[in-house]
């Protein structure tokens, strides 16, 4: 079971986040906080959204793909779809605007 997100200490990490400047920076944070492992699932998090987003793949086809499972393909999915986030969506659709 995962331990209750802290209010402040998410507040402060998105300030971080806010103020990186540039790629390399961004690349340097994620290495100095996350774990080689945790980089990874976000970057295959990231990859999964991209392809559910392209909608050319069943959640099998990007789970063959990718070696992500299925039951994270479906909750990336759910993410994209739902109206309560919208991160991974706010995200693609600026970035299909470049």
């Amino acid at each position: 079971m995962s331990k209750p997100v802290n209010a402040k200490a998410e507040k402060d990490l998105i300030e971080a986040f806010l103020a990186l400047e540039n790629a390399d920076e961004c690349r340097r944070f994620l290495h100095d906080i996350c774990t080689p492992q945790e980089i990874a699932d976000l970057s295959e998090r990231w990859l999964v959204a991209r392809l559910l987003d392209d909608g050319k793949l069943s959640y099998r086809e990007i789970h063959a793909q990718t070696g992500v499972s299925v039951t994270t393909v479906g909750r990336v999915a759910r993410f994209l779809q739902t109206e309560n986030y919208q991160g991974y969506r706010a995200i693609i659709d600026r970035l299909k605007k470049k």
